[in-house]
């Protein structure tokens, strides 16, 4: 049976040399190449290798090498069709029955390459003639050197509109074929068929054996519309499926380990002019996925480089949502985003190592992905709106068809939602400024922690009816471990005293506690000077001086579970945040602790908001007990001296 070129050619697209081989050989990769035993002799030190990117396997014990059908066909010992069938089956493509219309299709397409080559050398001697002076100005205004115009075969098509249709004629091509191969517009409603280029710079587009299938023409006129033209779809050209430069750049992409792929051939050329050869161009049409598999086939980790404004950005965001899906382990895109124009307008201003420098910082998909779904998004302090950004990004990790691959994704996602959650969360950290812990609470030289423990403690002190109801809360709290101990202590003195007050613990207390009972709540002296005595309870008054007011009990309860949940969420925030620090940059963490740690910062970011509120009315209730002052406010539970806190 014969099979079409074109065929064998898609089967070869589909299966890597390193994929059909893998099922008989054990491989391992050794730097750009795969290395194993051999399987045709018996050997101990591996001399066979498979390159991909090449498209061959190199025996050097057997002497032997070849593509992915030859390989089956000497491991298995079937015949040529035999194999192509079984390949075919593997890549999922169904055998093209043998037919005379099939063969005639085939000579048709050899037809059109042939054509088209033919029409290339055509525009080729027009640049270098004197109709081609216009052009020939243009591209020495572009910087592409001579050595560039001939390297990619550039060529030029003249203004007339029948000047290419004449000289084909001559050639004895048929004007059927000129149509065919995308030369030529013809129609019902055409009276004269006329040549599609006219007054262009020609560029050849080749398909990865270096045919020419097509071609781009950029207007000469800058008022020219469209000022790019690409041949239409034909038998031998799909620009969905095409890479421009591909046959230029396998072997410069196999040797740097990598391939850099721009949006436009203009661009490519530059940059292959400026020195890099691993270059190839998307031609601006929608990333397809026949050119994201033909770019793996050239490397495996390929740097998508966009323009830096916002319709590059949006080129870049589009491409990852053709690429999502085509995603394998080992196989993935890196994005790198300039700065100053196009990259031909960067290298001409600031040499090729600028645009290099463009390429080292460039992305990973995942981050590139993260960002497009994060930056911008100012709404995710409800339950409502982070279900909404989860949501997005589970769809989009959803399309990922790869097992290993979208299990990885989805990891990472519900690790960095927890952390923008938790970040977002730190973020809003501070209440604000009207807020009782900021219009209230003077411990700024203290910090916050350290502050909030000292005012609760003495809180305490100066209402000891409150240790019993608030002790299991405050026991279970991130204390230092001095202040845990002098929790513990007044909790024991309430045992013994039930009836305890600021008197008996100042009596009673071990005096090992002292030190720690002035810091937090403060004895009173006995000063001759009134004016300059201090109040027992006067370091409690300093740090929080509505104290002074002799507030409401149930003011004075509401403001210890508010300090208590303050606290609380400090011990939250911390745990997430040692969390991050063991766990950031390890993505093998369980589901349950992604789970766990996922809702500890949903709870964190839900709980500072609901702070944040309570902490403007506490301050509404301190506002008000000082504008009422002493004389309204409720009595205290127990019996105080007046003279110490009076205003």
């Amino acid at each position: 049976m014969r099979f079409s070129d074109s065929f064998l050619d898609e089967i070869r697209a589909r299966l890597p040399v390193s994929e059909v081989v893998g099922r008989k050989v054990k491989l391992q990769k050794q730097g750009r190449e795969w290395r194993g035993l051999s399987p045709f002799n018996q050997e101990k030190t591996p001399s066979f290798f498979v390159n991909d990117q090449k498209g061959f396997y190199y025996d050097f014990s057997a002497g032997k090498s070849g593509d992915i059908f030859s390989f089956v066909i000497e491991t298995q010992g079937l015949s040529f069709s035999e194999a192509v069938e079984q390949l075919a089956n593997q890549a999922g493509l169904a055998v093209p029955a043998s037919s005379p219309a099939d063969a005639r299709k085939e000579i048709q397409r050899r037809t059109i390459t042939d054509v088209l080559e033919l029409a290339s050398n055509y525009f080729r001697e027009n640049l270098k003639s004197v109709v081609g002076e216009e052009a020939r100005n243009y591209l020495r205004r572009r910087g592409i050197s001579e050595a560039a115009q001939q390297e990619f075969c550039l060529g030029y098509s003249s203004p007339g509109r029948a000047d290419l249709k004449n000289y084909l004629a001559s050639k004895g091509v048929s004007q059927e074929t000129m149509v065919d191969a995308g030369l030529l517009i013809a129609g019902p409603d055409i009276p004269v068929s006329y040549d599609r280029f006219r007054h262009r710079v020609m560029i050849p587009i080749h398909d990865g054996r270096g045919r020419v299938i097509g071609f781009g023409g950029r207007a000469v006129a800058e008022d020219a519309k469209p000022k790019y033209l690409n041949s239409p779809e034909t038998s031998v050209f799909h620009k969905g499926s095409v890479v421009f430069n591909s046959h230029r750049a396998r072997q410069p992409a196999h040797d740097d380990g990598t391939v850099i792929v721009v949006e436009g051939y203009m661009d490519a050329i530059a940059i292959t002019q400026a020195g890099m050869k691993n270059v190839v161009a998307t031609m601006g049409t929608a990333f397809g996925d026949a050119q994201i598999e033909g770019i793996w086939r050239l490397s495996r980790e390929p740097i998508l480089c966009f323009d830096g404004d916002r319709a590059g950005l949006a080129a870049a965001h589009r491409s990852i949502d053709r690429i999502l899906p085509n995603l394998r382990v080992g196989r993935t895109f890196e994005f790198a985003f300039l700065t100053d124009g196009d990259p031909d307008e960067l290298i001409a201003k600031k040499g090729i190592d600028a645009f290099k420098d463009i390429l080292r910082g460039a992305l990973p998909l995942w981050e590139v992905l993260w960002r497009r779904e994060t930056e911008g998004t100012t709404r995710i302090d409800t339950p409502d709106s982070r279900a909404a950004l989860e949501s997005r990004l589970y769809e989009l990790i959803k399309t990922i068809k790869d097992p290993i691959v979208n299990t990885a994704y989805y990891r990472t996602c519900r690790i960095e939602l927890s952390e923008l959650f938790w970040q977002r969360s730190r973020a809003h950290k501070r209440l604000p400024s009207d807020g009782l812990t900021r219009s209230e609470i003077k411990i700024e030289k203290e910090g916050q922690r350290h502050g909030i423990q000292r005012i609760v403690l003495g809180i305490l002190v100066q209402h000891p009816e409150l240790i019993e109801i608030h002790y299991d809360q405050i026991a279970k709290l991130p204390l230092d471990a001095k202040y845990h101990n002098f929790h513990r202590a007044l909790y024991d003195l309430l045992v013994v005293y039930p009836d305890l007050n600021v008197d008996l613990i100042y009596d009673k207390l071990p005096k090992s506690f002292f030190e720690i009972l002035n810091e937090v709540h403060g004895d009173g002296d006995n000063k001759s000077d009134r004016s300059e005595r201090k109040p027992r309870g006067h370091m409690l008054f300093q740090r929080f001086p509505i104290m002074r007011a002799n507030p409401p009990e149930t003011f004075v309860i509401a403001c210890l579970d508010h300090f208590v949940n303050m606290l609380q969420i400090e011990q939250l925030d911390s745990e997430i945040g040692e969390f991050f620090s063991d766990n950031h940059s390890q993505r093998d963490v369980s589901d349950e602790s992604m789970l766990r740690i996922m809702e500890m910062a949903k709870e964190l970011n839900d709980r500072r908001d609901r702070l944040a509120a309570r902490d403007r009315e506490l301050a509404d209730e301190a506002a008000e007990i000082r504008r009422l002052g002493e004389r309204y406010s409720a009595p205290l539970a127990k019996p105080r001296e007046p003279e110490s806190f009076r205003l």
